[in-house]
């Protein structure tokens, strides 16, 4: 009898480890920085451009609001003066319903969208633009996000799902830029 149990004892203690070697190699991924064996965010984090589109990019700081917005956002988010125009770029590394519309930030600071459409600029890429009223001041919007691969949406819903689905690759660079009118 007391074979019994030590074989019992044996065949336990295999299978509790065997149990454990499979949850560590579950949780390894997860440990060095997502399950799709990605490296975190804090180490593939790149500083940011110095230009964008040919134009010198002038670091500004976040406001209040930006800053609360950035904490929580799943990526990094910069603020820049690029001539006339103010950009913000919003790295998002992974699919987020963070990512939204620029012109939901208008309205929920008050503005008035108008006149939105899709345009090309001049090297020809694709851009969602409206123009934002409020207190008689006008400012001109347009955005896009660029896929690593090069792919690029001018509608957050449809890089969204692309991105849930796998069709699209991170990260993503959302450009919005901003010019009074």
């Amino acid at each position: 009898m007391s074979s019994r149990l030590h074989d019992l004892a044996g065949s336990h203690t295999w299978k509790c480890a065997l149990l454990l070697a499979l949850a560590s190699c579950a949780v390894l991924p997860l440990l060095r920085g997502g399950a799709n064996g990605s490296e975190p965010t804090s180490r593939t984090q790149a500083e940011w451009p110095l230009e964008l589109d040919g134009q010198a990019l002038q670091p500004l700081a976040l406001s209040d609001v930006e800053a609360r917005f950035a904490a929580h956002f799943p990526g990094r988010i910069g603020r820049f003066r690029a001539e006339a125009d103010i950009i913000t770029l919003r790295v998002a590394e992974r699919p987020t319903r963070m990512l939204h519309p620029a012109a939901d930030c208008y309205q929920g600071l008050g503005y008035r969208i108008r006149d939105a459409r899709l345009e090309h600029d001049e090297h020809a890429r694709l851009w969602r633009c409206f123009t934002a009223w409020r207190n008689g001041q006008a400012v001109r919007v347009c955005e896009r996000i660029q896929a690593r691969d090069g792919a690029a949406f001018t509608d957050t819903s449809a890089w969204y799902w692309a991105a849930v689905l796998g069709r699209s690759k991170g990260p993503w660079l959302a450009v919005t830029k901003a010019r009074p009118l």
